[in-house]
C-alpha cells in the first residue's frame, strides 16, 4: 500500500491553510495602514501641496475612487482566475502607488499615487475572504473573517501613532517610500506561497464555462437583500474611514488640546477596539445562531459613543479613550454583513458578491472625505498657521455630524434585512 505524501496529510493541509491566511491577513494589515495614513500627515500634505480642506479630502478620497471602480471587477477576476496571480499584481500596484505618493512633487501626482494604491487595495478583503472559503470549513467562516479584520485593524493602528513617530524621524515622504518597499516584499512572498484552494476543497473555484457572466451578476443585482446589506455596510463603516482615516486626529487635537501624537494614539484605540471585537462578534453570532440582532446592538452602541465624542462638553483623556475603544469594539459587529452576503450568495460567486458590497463602502467613503473638507472650508474663519488652515471646534462638529447620521440610517436599514440564522440560503444547484 502506498504511503501518503506529506503534502496530502490533513495536518499539513491545515497548517498550510493557516500560512496562507496569515499572508492574506498581512495584505489586509498593509491595506489599512495605507488607507488611514493621511490622518497623521494632514498638516504636512496641506503645507507641501498648498491645499484647502476640500482638496485634502479629495486627495484622500482618490483611494476610494479607484477602490469603488475596482470592487466588482476585482471580485470577478478573483472568482475567474483565482486569488494567487491576481492578488500578487494587486499588491505590486498598491506598493507602486505608495511609492509614487511619497515621491509626488505636485498634487495631481499625489492623487495618481493614491488612486493606484486604492486600486491595488481593493483586492485585499475579497482575496482573504475567498481564500478563507477555499481553505477552511463554512462553520469557521464568520470567526476567520473576524480574525482577518483584527489583523487589518492592527494595520490601521500601525498607520496612526507608530507611523506618526516614523514620520517625525524620517519625514512623510521617506515613510511612504518604505511602505512601498514593504509592499514589494509582500507581493513576492504572496506569489511564492499562496495556492488558490485546499486539496480537499470541494467547491468550484472558477466560473463554470457554460454560465454567462452577465447572468451571475444579474443574480446578485436582483437580490434585494444584497442591496440592503451593502447599504448597511457602507453607512456603518463610513464613520471609521472618515474619523479614523482622515479627520479624527486633527479634530481631537483641536477639541481636546492634544498633541498630534496623543491624538493619533486616541484614534488608534478605535482600531484596537475593532480588532478585539471582530472575531468575538463572529464567535458570538455563531453561538447565538443570529446575525442581525448582534449587528443592531453593536451599531446602536457605536452611535451613542460617537455622539458622545463629538458633542460632550468636556471629556477626560481616559473617558475619551474609553469611548473611542468601545466605538470600535461595538462597530466591529458590522463585519457580520460580509458573512451574511456569502450566506445569501452561491459559493462560486462569493468574491463577486463581496465586491458588490465593498463598492458601497467605497462610494460613501469617496463622498464623505471631500464633503467633510468642504463643510470645514465653509466654516473656516481665515486662521492659518505655518501655511496650514486651522479649523475651529465648531467647524469640526458641524462637518462630522454626518457620522452619527450615517449610523442612524444604517440602523434603519437593518429592519429590511432578513435573518439568515447562520445558514446558507442560496439555491442548492448552480445554473
Amino acid at each position: 500500500m502506498k504511503s501518503k505524501n506529506l503534502t496530502e496529510s490533513p495536518l499539513f493541509t491545515n497548517l498550510y491553510g493557516w500560512l496562507i491566511w496569515v499572508l492574506s491577513a498581512l495584505f489586509m494589515f498593509y491595506k489599512y495602514a495605507i488607507e488611514v495614513s493621511p490622518s497623521v500627515m494632514t498638516h504636512d500634505l496641506m503645507k507641501d501641496f498648498s491645499i484647502s480642506g476640500a482638496q485634502l479630502g479629495n486627495l484622500a478620497a482618490c483611494y476610494f475612487y479607484s477602490y469603488l471602480i475596482m470592487q466588482i471587477p476585482a471580485g470577478i477576476l478573483v472568482d475567474r482566475f483565482g486569488p494567487r496571480k491576481v492578488t500578487t499584481i494587486a499588491i505590486f500596484l498598491c506598493a507602486a502607488g505608495s511609492f509614487l505618493f511619497g515621491r509626488a512633487s505636485n498634487l495631481w501626482e499625489a492623487e495618481v499615487g493614491r488612486f493606484l494604491t486604492g486600486a491595488g487595495a481593493s483586492f485585499a478583503a475579497i482575496n482573504c475572504l475567498k481564500l478563507i472559503a477555499n481553505w477552511f470549513s463554512k462553520k469557521r467562516f464568520a470567526f476567520m473573517a473576524g480574525l482577518m479584520m483584527t489583523i487589518g485593524m492592527l494595520g490601521a493602528v500601525g498607520g496612526q501613532r507608530p507611523l506618526s513617530r516614523f514620520i517625525e524621524l524620517l519625514g512623510w515622504r521617506p515613510a511612504m517610500e518604505w511602505i512601498g518597499v514593504g509592499g514589494l516584499v509582500l507581493a513576492v512572498l504572496f506569489y511564492l506561497v499562496i495556492r488558490d484552494k485546499s486539496p480537499t476543497h470541494k467547491e468550484e473555484v472558477h466560473f463554470a464555462p457554460t454560465t454567462k457572466l452577465s447572468s451571475r451578476l444579474k443574480e446578485i443585482i436582483k437580490n434585494k437583500q444584497a442591496w440592503w446589506l451593502s447599504l448597511y455596510s457602507g453607512l456603518a463603516f463610513a464613520p471609521v474611514s472618515v474619523f479614523g482615516g482622515l479627520w479624527g486626529v486633527s479634530f481631537l487635537s483641536e477639541a481636546f488640546n492634544l498633541s498630534a501624537a496623543s491624538s493619533a494614539h486616541q484614534v488608534s484605540l478605535i482600531f484596537i477596539g475593532f480588532a478585539v471585537g471582530a472575531p468575538c462578534f463572529g464567535w458570538i453570532s455563531d453561538a447565538l445562531g443570529h446575525r442581525k440582532h448582534v449587528m443592531f446592538w453593536g451599531t446602536l452602541v457605536a452611535l451613542i459613543c460617537m455622539s458622545a465624542v463629538l458633542y460632550s462638553p468636556a471629556l477626560s483623556s481616559f473617558a475619551l479613550g474609553t469611548l473611542l475603544f468601545v466605538f470600535g469594539l461595538a462597530l466591529s459587529s458590522f463585519l457580520l454583513c460580509f458573512t451574511m452576503i456569502c450566506e445569501i450568495s452561491r459559493p462560486i460567486m462569493a468574491a463577486t458578491a463581496i465586491g458588490f458590497m465593498n463598492s458601497f463602502d467605497a462610494i460613501i467613503g469617496a463622498l464623505s472625505d471631500p464633503l467633510t473638507g468642504k463643510f470645514l472650508d465653509l466654516k473656516w474663519q481665515g486662521k492659518i498657521v505655518d501655511g496650514v488652515r486651522i479649523f475651529s471646534v465648531d467647524a469640526y462638529k458641524l462637518a462630522l455630524t454626518t457620522l452619527p447620521i450615517y449610523l442612524a440610517i444604517s440602523l434603519l436599514c437593518l429592519w429590511a434585512i432578513r435573518e439568515t440564522f447562520c445558514k446558507p440560503v442560496y439555491p442548492s444547484t448552480l445554473p
